[in-house]
C-alpha cells in the first residue's frame, strides 16, 4: 500500500502555499500509522544534566545534612562547586513502578505516570525541561536545546510522543550555534527579504487549519497543536535571526571543536564530548541563545560501555558482584562530567557573578539504585542557586520520602514561572522544598 499525506494549500501574495500535516487518523482511513529574570538583572535559566542506571546510594548520599555536610565518595568531584549546590536526598517518584528505568524517568521529569502503547512508550505530558522553556524561552532564538554526550535519545517531550532529539556531534551543534548565522553581539542582525515570506506561510493557511481542526478527534487535534507550534517555533527563530543581537559584555563566538568525537573500541568518547558540549551550551546561555537546555551524558537502561569497565553500564548494575567498584567508578565519573559543566558555566563572568550563578541546574538520574530499580531516594542535586532563589552549598534530607515534584515546583518558580501546583495523579503536589528556598 502505498502511504499518503495530507497537506493544507493557501495563497500568499498572490502564490500557492503548501504545508505538509502529520499522520493524523481522522483522515487515514485504514492506513497504518507510521512508528513513530532575575535579580541581578541577567536572565534566569534552566538545565538539566542527566546519566541513566541511577547510583549507589550508600556511596551518594551525604552522611550527614546542613551546611556542615559532608560530601560523599560519589560527590567528591564536585567539591570545587560545594558552595554553589544544593543536595537533596530522601525524595522519591510517585508513581508506578511498572516499566524498569521509564517509569522513574517520567516521575522525576514529568512528574507523571508513563504512558505505553503497544511496545512503545513516552511521557504522558511535557518533560521539565519544556514545562520551563514554554514560559521562559520564546523570548531567544532557541525556545530549547537538547544535547548528548553519547549516542542518546534523550528525555525531552512535548507531549505523547513528541519528543525533542538531542544533538549528539559537537561539530553540528557549533555549526548550528555559533556557524553562519551566529551575529556577534552588537553587530547588525540578518535581513534576508525571504524570510518575511517563510514567516507568512503558516498564516496563509491558518483558516484551512481551523476548519479542519472541527473535524478532527481530540488526539489528533493534540498532533496538529504541536504539529503548527513547530511550524510557529521556526518562524519565531527566524525573526529573532532579523533582529540585532543582545550586546552582552560575555558572549564571544564559541571556539570550533577540533578532535576526533568517534567511539574508540566501540567506547563512546564520553568526556571528550561531554566538554565539548558544556562549553558551547554556557557560550549559548551567555549570548542569550537560549535560556533551557537538556544535556544527556546517557540514557535510561543504557548499556554504554565507559572507560575501563569490562561490560556495558546497565548490565554491571545487575550482574557485578559485591560492592560494585565498577559501577562506582562509573558514577564517578558521570559526576566529573557534571562538573565540567558547571566548570564551564562558572568560567564565564556576567555582571558581579558568573552565569552559573544565573542557573538552576537539575542533575539527576531516573532510579537510586540501579540493581533494584528503586524510585526512591532519588539522586538530585542543584546547582547555581537560580539568581539567589535558592539556598546553596548545603544537603537537605526528606525523611519522609516526599514527591520529587517538589523540586520541579521549585526550579520553575526558581525562573520566575508562577505555579502553584505540578504533576498527575499521586505525584501531583502544591508545596516545593521550602527548606532549601533562600
Amino acid at each position: 500500500m502505498s502511504s499518503r499525506r495530507h497537506f493544507l494549500r493557501g495563497l500568499l501574495a498572490g502564490s500557492a502555499v503548501t504545508i505538509g500535516l502529520p499522520w493524523l487518523e481522522s483522515l487515514s482511513g485504514s492506513l497504518p500509522r507510521a512508528h513513530a529574570s532575575g535579580p541581578s538583572g541577567f536572565p534566569t535559566r534552566f538545565g538539566l544534566f542527566y546519566w541513566g542506571n541511577g547510583v549507589l546510594p550508600s556511596k551518594w548520599v551525604p552522611p550527614d545534612t546542613g551546611e556542615d555536610y559532608t560530601l560523599s565518595e560519589q560527590l567528591e568531584g564536585l567539591a570545587r562547586h560545594r558552595q554553589k549546590l544544593t543536595v537533596l536526598s530522601g525524595y522519591s517518584a510517585k508513581v508506578p513502578n511498572t516499566r524498569p528505568h521509564i517509569s522513574g524517568a517520567a516521575g522525576v521529569l514529568s512528574a507523571a505516570p508513563m504512558l505505553e502503547e503497544s511496545d512503545d512508550w513516552t511521557f504522558p505530558t511535557p518533560s521539565i525541561d519544556q514545562v520551563v522553556a514554554q514560559s521562559i524561552g520564546g523570548e531567544t532564538l532557541y525556545r530549547s536545546i537538547q544535547t548528548g554526550a553519547s549516542n542518546v535519545s534523550g528525555l525531552s517531550f512535548n507531549g505523547p510522543f513528541s519528543r525533542n532529539p538531542p544533538e549528539n556531534d559537537p561539530y553540528m551543534l557549533y555549526e548550528r550555534l555559533f556557524g553562519a548565522t551566529f551575529v556577534e553581539p552588537g553587530g547588525e542582525g540578518i535581513v534576508d527579504p525571504r524570510l518575511g515570506l517563510r514567516r507568512s506561510a503558516l498564516d496563509a493557511v491558518m483558516e484551512d487549519i481551523q476548519s479542519l481542526s472541527g473535524r478532527l478527534s481530540s488526539a489528533d487535534r493534540v498532533r496538529l497543536e504541536q504539529h503548527t507550534e513547530g511550524l510557529r517555533e521556526i518562524e519565531r527563530r527566524l525573526a529573532r535571526l532579523e533582529e540585532d543581537p543582545p550586546n552582552l559584555e560575555a558572549c564571544v563566538r564559541a571556539t570550533a571543536p577540533n578532535a576526533d568525537f568517534s567511539d574508540v573500541g566501540g567506547r563512546p568518547q564520553i568526556a571528550a564530548r561531554n566538554e565539548a558540549m558544556c562549553g558551547m551550551l554556557a557560550m549559548a546561555i551567555a549570548c542569550d541563545q537560549t535560556r533551557v537546555f537538556s544535556h544527556y551524558l546517557t540514557d535510561p537502561v543504557d548499556n554504554v560501555l565507559f572507560p575501563d569497565a569490562r561490560t556495558g553500564h546497565h548490565e554491571l548494575t545487575h550482574d557485578e558482584p559485591g560492592e560494585q567498584p565498577q559501577v562506582n567508578a562509573i558514577t564517578k565519573y558521570c559526576v566529573d562530567q557534571f562538573a565540567t559543566l558547571l566548570d564551564k558555566l562558572d568560567a564565564i563572568e556576567e555582571g558581579d557573578g558568573t552565569v552559573l550563578d544565573h542557573c538552576s541546574i537539575l542533575c539527576c538520574s531516573e532510579h537510586s539504585s540501579g540493581q533494584t530499580h528503586s524510585i526512591d531516594d532519588l539522586p538530585i542535586v542543584l546547582a547555581g542557586g537560580g539568581d539567589g532563589y535558592f539556598k546553596m552549598g548545603t544537603h537537605h534530607r526528606s525523611f519522609s520520602q516526599e514527591s520529587v515534584t517538589k523540586v520541579l515546583i521549585g526550579v520553575q518558580r526558581s525562573v520566575g514561572m508562577n505555579v502553584s501546583s505540578f504533576g498527575t495523579d499521586d505525584a501531583f503536589s502544591e508545596d516545593e522544598v521550602t527548606e532549601v528556598v533562600a
